[in-house]
């Protein structure tokens, strides 16, 4: 698309999905005039053409068949050209070309009654390059004033292109005054990338569906596993084309959010009059016309469309829902295809070409030859030894998958592309459990046979271009890989059992926070910081090294992960399933829907594999257990920094420097870089006087010592200020809050709690991120922080720029940063304590150097010293936390034995009699089983369990922190851990918490502590001969053993597990912050909102449009135009004439005299206080009220 007089400025950004631009502006005066661009497909092979010329004109070359410039010029007509210079821009167009334009030239070679200087300029240049015209005698300008049509614009081209293309005139202006040329193809064969093809899942007839995809054992049991895998994939494919539609290849239109049907009707009766005038272009016709075009030109301008959508955005709609309005609002669509690639010098433009290119490349990276020479040596050497995983006897965890594993890694999986066989997550989760079964036991039968499926072994790859990065380059691509969902569903049942025996067994480092349940980012962080701090107070140096890995997961060498497996005692059929998981993988390069030849990858973990990460991880597990006794270090995936401190700078270079030795001959025995340009050496340190750097080199080269350097998302300074961190968090936020700013209109837009909700997602989210860390930053520095967040809740509420703070944080009911950050902080303090095994356990419990710390206040405490403040300051107990519990091995029957024979009845409708009746029927039953009541009690402080026996009644008091659903559990625990030691057999346990049992159904890695202990004692128990049932009982309906065990535990008062789950611990802290935060708003004693609103829960958002709703804030809040502008001008403030006080909210509202009359109409009174009318909820004739005394529209 060839444009001329686009009157851009260079400050305006151009952005069109699915399309690259080229422009040249111009600008006169600091004025924009004139302008050109060409607007091309980014699926469509291109390549930039680089003109040296004063003329307003653009190239760019487009594979069209052949490789062909297409050029965009303007010529403005009062503007002198010269001929030389319409010759050189000819010259530097790569043949064969075409010219679009508006050269604004009159010649009757093209149509015009009579020729101009420009026009004869033309021809002449026609004549002496040897070029072609494509007009026919069609008009293509129509001259308002005078209502005449002409013909200013033209495609010329090489005399070659002559015959390939059809010109025509499009009849439709288009709100311009020129008419589209539009150049088509005369055989338009060109086959062009397109989109790859989807299921519409919306759509689908799922019943058919089912019916289709019946699986048989006959598929499976097919001699070659490769057949049987293919008969599976086939039957499924088959039956989901049968009964879902499928998405058009083409290009996805992307609709404007702010153009409705209003604005396509205005348009289609613009386009109705122009077609009435251009037929018969008389007078009448005429008027009619420019009628039609200024009404659809004010629609289109008027905002009611856009504003009509931004106030779609409330909270009563989905997340999902929210976001997509969100993401169109931003303009952030995805997708993105290659047009150019240049490799070696050469320009590659054709589809198939590209994506061989980059398949090559992604290829060349995970070869052998991109390791060094000496590691090829040695790992021809190690290779030539067989690893035997031969298992005698079999270990456990290579038993047979079990349905409920199946069906548990197939309910966690989360919807995703799909790989080569075209199968999605969603068709198998809508597959009956029949034909599950049958592809379970097809997974059995690839596990007991050890043969992995061939076509499982393929991927497809699409390229993503890396931020700020040459698109032209084919190593500035990131390839994310399509692997098969049912592969990666055997997978995840592979990696739970894996996981679960590294963890078990304590095989991975503790220093690895990677991919770990209950690890994270932040442990790392915190570990450098801590050892900082701790440094800083003792009047050490501490230098740390930040290692990047070159191509680390793409370079990971496969025999060294099985031999690392071996090492870890691994045997059997699970080491094996991983060793034919890694041989032979190929992917190939998707562009558009485009696909290259199979290339294989030789080495590295297989992308887009559930199993990979956690592999890589084996594989990098060693490099932490290289450093010396007086080096730390820790590591994320492959994100390894170390660190060492002393008084001695040259003992952390010797110590340091032999840890870097160590790590490189690590290294080199397993095929990993270290990048030498990419690693960084920071020097902390507070001490005074000159002190010089260290000096540390990485194969040969001096490793950089840098002031700052960013770490797993925190940057750290070398004086552990963390300035530069808050710093660039204000840059991120200050574009994060342009959406709220679009958002927030204040008589349009989206409701409070929406805005709150993006608010959240795109601020908060990356401020709480470490916040435990960086918030120990000085005050001066962290309160910057905190304008921010008060113009996100201004944005939000609506409420005026002088409302107070603290009445911004309880209108919107959002605490202040800072009490944000430190409840996250005692948050995370108390989940390290509830894990034992956490690296940083002794350093948070036992802080040392407090002594230190107290006699030198200007030195920033450790993290274990400064929970210990908070929590004294919130009034926070420290209790005994329960320890996280090892879930059961993933391949055990995990579901306990239930008697639903209560479930149906629904409570609030039963009679107690009914419930009595049944359970009086349900004993004579079950009379061979003893029975056990159990139930737990929450009052005030007091938390008790208890549990009823025959002969024995047993009771507990809990920590008070402790929830109800502990105090329940914990009684179920009890009493399996008596019934151990009891003769009888046969027991069944009856609780009226319908939680615990569901809890005890679905218990897993994330399940409640003592959930896992009673499921770990329920699973002793079977294996021990008891049969073990459980039943919920409605509870206070007169069963005896149910309230005996209520009362029980009511006053129990024996204190034997003065445990706190992590769980009940994230309660207590909402409640004690809460209090924190009531404290400090009860301290507002001038507030104007606190006299309406005493608490800081939070009033009820009303139903009101945003308009109505930033009036009612405001009035609340007290802070109105009318009443505060003043302190925004330097103003004095206003004064009521009638009373002559100064003006406020609660004067105009409740006191003026000269309302009273209309108080009296809208209230019934005269005699009013704020709460009355702003209160929860806002008095009815409120606005009413507001609108008769002339206040509405100054608020």
């Amino acid at each position: 698309m060839a444009l001329q007089e686009t009157l851009l400025s260079p400050a305006i950004e151009d952005k069109i999905k699915n399309y690259n631009i080229i422009r040249k502006d111009n600008l006169q005066n600091e004025r924009s005039v004139g302008g050109v661009a060409i607007l091309y497909l980014q699926n469509l092979p291109s390549k930039p053409v680089h003109l040296s010329t004063s003329l307003q004109a653009v190239a760019v070359q487009v594979r069209i068949k052949t490789l062909t410039t297409v050029c965009s010029i303007y010529l403005p007509p009062s503007q002198t050209i010269q001929q030389s210079e319409l010759d050189a821009l000819v010259r530097q167009l790569p043949p064969p070309f075409i010219i679009l334009g508006d050269w604004n030239g009159h010649s009757s070679f093209w149509g015009s009654t009579d020729s101009n200087a420009r026009g004869l300029q033309i021809e002449k240049l026609m004549s002496d390059q040897n070029l072609c015209l494509l007009n026919d005698s069609s008009h293509t300008f129509f001259h308002l004033p005078t209502r005449t049509f002409h013909t200013l614009d033209l495609a010329l081209c090489s005399p070659s292109l002559v015959a390939k293309w059809n010109f025509n005139v499009d009849n439709n202006l288009y709100n311009s005054d020129h008419f589209p040329l539009i150049l088509t193809l005369s055989s338009n064969d060109v086959i062009l990338p397109k989109r790859p093809s989807r299921f519409i899942f919306d759509k689908a007839n799922w019943q058919l569906f089912q019916e289709l995809a019946e699986l048989t054992t006959e598929m499976i049991q097919l001699a070659d596993i490769n057949d049987a895998v293919n008969a599976v994939t086939e039957c499924i494919i088959k039956a989901a084309e049968a009964s879902i539609p499928k998405s058009s290849e083409k290009l996805k239109r992307i609709g404007k959010p702010w153009w409705n049907e209003k604005c396509a009707v205005a348009k289609k009766a613009q386009r109705k009059a122009w077609d009435r005038f251009r037929r018969y272009p008389t007078t009448d016709n005429f008027i009619l016309f420019k009628q039609a075009k200024a009404i659809a030109r004010r629609i289109r301008r008027q905002r009611h469309s856009f504003e009509s959508y931004v106030n779609s955005i409330r909270s009563r709609i989905s997340s999902k829902i929210l976001w997509e309005k969100v993401r169109k609002m931003l303009g952030s669509y995805s997708g993105q295809t290659i047009s150019v690639l240049n490799s070696d010098g050469q320009v590659i433009s054709d589809a198939k070409a590209i994506a061989d290119t980059l398949g090559k490349a992604f290829a060349a990276v995970s070869s052998e030859e991109s390791y060094p020479r000496n590691f090829l040596n040695l790992k021809k050497q190690e290779e030539m030894k067989t690893i035997n995983f031969t298992s005698f006897p079999e270990e456990a965890y290579n038993a047979d998958f079990t349905f409920q594993e199946f069906k548990d890694s197939l309910n966690e999986s989360h919807p995703s592309s799909p790989g080569p066989d075209g199968i999605h997550y969603h068709l198998l989760k809508k597959l009956n459990d029949r034909s599950l079964n049958i592809i379970l036991s097809l997974f059995n039968r690839i596990w007991n046979e050890q043969v992995y499926p061939v076509t499982w072994g393929k991927a497809i790859i699409v390229p993503i271009l890396k931020v700020g990065k040459d698109p032209q380059e084919p190593t500035n691509y990131r390839p994310i890989a399509l692997t098969s969902c049912l592969s990666k569903l055997m997978e995840k049942m592979v990696n739970k059992r894996l996981v679960y025996i590294l963890e078990k067994k304590g095989l991975l480092s503790k220093f690895q926070s990677g991919f770990r349940y209950g690890r994270g980012t932040q442990d790392n962080v915190l570990q450098l910081e801590t050892a900082i701090r701790q440094a800083f107070i003792t009047k050490k140096h501490i230098v740390s090294v930040l290692f990047d890995m070159e191509k680390a997961y793409d370079r990971s060498w496969r025999y060294g992960i099985l031999k690392d497996m071996y090492n870890m005692g691994f045997r059997g059929k699970l080491p094996i399933f991983i060793k034919n998981f890694l041989q032979t993988r190929t992917f190939q390069v998707r562009v558009g829907d485009i696909l290259s030849e199979e290339f294989i990858q030789k080495e590295g973990v297989p992308q887009g594999s559930v199993l990979s990460v956690v592999l890589f991880v084996i594989k990098i597990n060693g490099i932490i257990h290289q450093l010396p006794p007086y080096v730390h270090g820790s590591l994320f995936v492959d994100d390894f920094q170390i660190y060492c401190a002393s008084t001695d700078m040259s003992f952390i270079e010797r110590q340091i420097q032999a840890a870097i030795k160590q790590i490189t001959e690590w290294a080199d025995r397993n095929g990993f870089v270290l990048s030498v340009s990419k690693t960084n050496c920071v020097h902390f340190c507070r001490r005074r006087g000159l002190h010089p750097d260290p000096e540390i080199s990485l194969n040969g080269s001096v490793i950089p010592v840098v002031r700052e350097a960013k770490f797993l998302g925190i940057i750290f300074d070398s004086r552990l200020t963390f300035k530069s961190h808050i710093l660039y968090l204000k840059r991120k936020w200050d574009i994060d809050l342009n959406l709220l700013k679009i958002l927030s209109s204040r008589t349009w837009g989206g409701d409070c709690s929406s805005l709150l909700k993006i608010h959240k997602s795109l601020v908060l989210s990356k401020l709480d991120y470490c916040s435990a860390i960086y918030g120990s930053a000085a005050k001066s520095v962290i309160k910057s922080l905190d304008t921010i967040h008060h113009q996100g809740l201004r944005l939000a509420s609506g409420a005026f720029r002088t409302s107070p703070v603290q009445s911004l944080y309880v209108i919107t009911g959002e605490q202040s940063l800072q009490l944000r950050r430190e409840r996250q902080s005692v948050k995370y303090y108390f989940k390290i304590k509830s894990n034992r095994r956490h690296p940083l356990y002794d350093r948070a419990m036992n802080p040392i150097f407090g002594s230190l710390f107290a006699i030198k206040p200007s030195y920033i405490p450790s993290f274990g010293h400064r929970i210990g403040t908070l929590l004294s300051c919130h009034n926070i107990e420290n209790p005994n936390m329960m320890t996280r519990e090892e879930p059961p091995p993933p391949w055990r029957e995990l579901k306990i034995a239930t008697i639903d024979d209560c479930n149906d009845l629904p409570k609030h409708d039963t009679p107690h009699f009914v419930y009595l009746q049944l359970f009086y029927w349900h004993r004579q039953c079950y009379k061979d089983f003893k029975t056990a009541f159990t139930d737990g009690s929450r009052i005030g402080d007091h938390v008790g369990s208890a549990a009823i026996l025959p002969n024995l009644t047993k009771s507990e008091k809990l920590h008070k922190y402790c929830s109800v659903f502990t105090s329940e559990i914990y009684a179920i625990f009890m009493v399996l851990n008596k019934i151990r030691f009891l003769q009888n057999k046969k027991w069944i346990i009856y609780t009226d918490s319908k939680s615990c049992i569901e809890a005890l159904q679905n218990a897993s890695r994330l399940s409640h502590p003592l959930v896992l202990k009673s499921f770990s004692l329920y699973l002793n128990l079977l294996e021990q001969g008891f049969n073990v049932l459980f039943c919920w009982i409605p509870g206070h309906v007169g069963i005896v053993g149910n309230e005996t065990a209520d009362r029980v535990a009511k006053s129990a008062n024996a204190i034997m597990y003065p445990f706190v789950p992590v769980e009940d611990i994230s309660k207590v802290l909402t409640s004690k912050f809460h209090t924190s935060w009531q404290i400090l708003w009860d301290a507002q004693t001038n507030n104007k909102l606190r006299s309406i609103q005493s608490s800081v829960k939070g009033l009820k958002p009303c139903n009101f449009n945003r308009k109505t709703s930033v009036k009612l804030v405001r009035l609340r809040v007290g802070h109105t135009y009318f009443t505060h502008r003043h302190l925004l001008y330097s103003e004095p403030a206003p004064v009521c004439s009638t009373c002559n006080v100064v003006i406020s909210v609660r004067h105009i509202l409740t006191e003026c005299a000269k309302y009273n009359n209309l108080r009296l109409r809208w209230f019934s009174k005269a005699d009013l206080n704020l709460t009355d009318l702003l209160g929860d909820p806002p008095h009815p004739f409120l606005f009413d009220f507001v609108a008769d005394i002339g206040f509405i529209n100054v608020i």
